[in-house]
C-alpha cells in the first residue's frame, strides 16, 4: 500500500485529492497546523479513513517529524495562503507560507525521504500580466500580486531542488479550478453563494469587483487527477493543467443567476473595494503537454461547473433556513 502525505488536506483540492487517493488504495495522511482554525468540513465524510498529523509550514522541524513518522511515497504540497486579495494585506505571511514553506518541505524531504515523489501546487496567477495567449509551460512569468510572486518562488525552488539534489519534484501549473467546496472568499463561490441567497430572499444584491477579468475555469475534482498522474511518470516534469477555454466574471454571473431563473443585471453592482491593486486581465491555459504525456483531459465543462456550484449552494441555504 502506497502512503501519501497531503499538506492542506482540509482545503478544496486536498479533500478531492484525499478522496481520489483513497479510491486508489493509498494510506492517506494529512498535515494540519496545531493553531489552525480551519474546519474539517470538507473531509468530514472521509475523516475516519485518513490520518491527520500535526505540522506547520513555518516550522521545518515539525515537517521533519511528520515525514519521519509517515515515511510517505508521495508528498502533495497544497498548503498555502491561497487567497490572492489577502496577499496585499499580508504579503510577508504569504511569502512565509506560500514561498518559504515549499523550501521547508523540500528540505525536510531531502533529509528524511529523498526517494519520495513531491508535487508542488503552482498557479496560473504566476503568468499575471501575460506575455502570450494561451499560456503554456514555456510562457514567461510576470506575477501581479504578492501571492503570485510567492508562487513563482515555490515553482522555481522545486525546480532547483530537482536539479540540485535529483529529487522527483514536480510542479503543476493549475489554472483556476472550482467546486462546491471552494472557499466563500473566492469570486466563483461568492457568486454562487450570492445567487442562492438572493433566490431564497436572504439578500438583495451582489457587489463585485472587475467583471471583465477572464479566467480559464475547471473543476477541482478533475484537476487533482492530473496531480496524481504527474507523480506516476518515470521522470519528473512540470505541466500546465487547464481547460483551454476562457470566460469572464460577467459570463460566470450570467450563467449562475440564470441557473436560478434570475437576470444578473438586476442584482449585481461593482464596488471599487473589490478591485485588485494590479489586475490580471486574461488567463487561458494550453494543456497540450498534459493531454499528450499524462493522457489527461477535463471531464466537467464550464456550464456544468457553474450549475454544480449554484445547485450545491441552493441546497445548502435551503437546509440552513428550514
Amino acid at each position: 500500500m502506497k502512503k501519501a502525505l497531503i499538506t492542506g488536506i482540509t482545503g478544496q483540492d486536498g479533500s478531492y485529492l484525499a478522496e481520489l487517493l483513497l479510491e486508489k488504495g493509498y494510506e492517506v495522511h494529512g498535515m494540519l497546523r496545531r493553531s489552525s482554525n480551519a474546519t474539517l468540513d470538507r473531509i468530514e465524510h472521509i475523516k475516519d479513513r485518513v490520518h491527520l498529523e500535526l505540522g506547520d509550514l513555518l516550522d521545518e522541524m515539525s515537517v521533519i517529524h511528520v515525514l519521519e513518522k509517515v515515511k510517505p511515497d508521495e508528498i502533495y504540497n497544497l498548503a498555502a495562503q491561497s487567497f490572492v486579495h489577502a496577499s496585499w494585506s499580508q504579503p510577508v505571511l504569504t511569502g512565509e507560507f506560500t514561498a518559504l514553506g515549499v523550501t521547508r518541505v523540500l528540505d525536510a524531504m531531502r533529509y528524511v525521504c529523498p526517494k519520495a515523489k513531491f508535487y508542488q501546487a503552482s498557479s496560473s496567477e504566476m503568468y499575471g500580466k501575460v506575455h502570450a495567449v494561451p499560456q503554456n509551460e514555456d510562457t514567461p512569468f510576470h506575477p501581479r500580486s504578492p501571492y503570485a510572486v510567492a508562487k513563482v518562488y515555490g515553482h522555481y525552488i522545486t525546480l532547483n531542488y530537482r536539479e540540485s539534489y535529483k529529487l522527483f519534484a514536480v510542479s503543476g501549473i493549475l489554472f483556476n479550478h472550482e467546486s462546491p467546496r471552494r472557499g466563500l472568499e473566492f469570486v466563483t463561490r461568492k457568486i454562487t453563494d450570492g445567487v442562492a441567497r438572493i433566490k431564497l430572499g436572504l439578500a438583495k444584491e451582489l457587489r463585485m469587483g472587475n467583471m471583465d477579468a477572464k479566467r480559464d475555469w475547471g473543476f477541482a475534482g478533475d484537476y487533482v487527477q492530473a496531480m496524481w498522474l504527474m507523480l506516476q511518470q518515470k521522470t519528473p516534469d512540470d505541466f500546465v493543467v487547464a481547460t483551454g477555454e476562457t470566460h469572464s466574471v460577467r459570463e460566470f454571473c450570467e450563467l449562475a443567476f440564470a441557473r436560478a431563473g434570475l437576470n444578473y443585471k438586476k442584482y449585481v453592482s461593482t464596488d471599487p473595494k473589490f478591485l485588485r491593486p494590479a489586475e490580471v486581465d486574461l488567463l487561458l491555459g494550453d494543456a497540450t503537454k498534459a493531454q499528450k504525456k499524462l493522457k489527461w483531459k477535463p471531464a466537467v465543462n464550464f456550464e456544468a461547473l457553474v450549475n454544480m456550484m449554484v445547485d450545491a449552494d441552493l441546497k445548502r441555504w435551503k437546509h440552513l433556513t428550514r
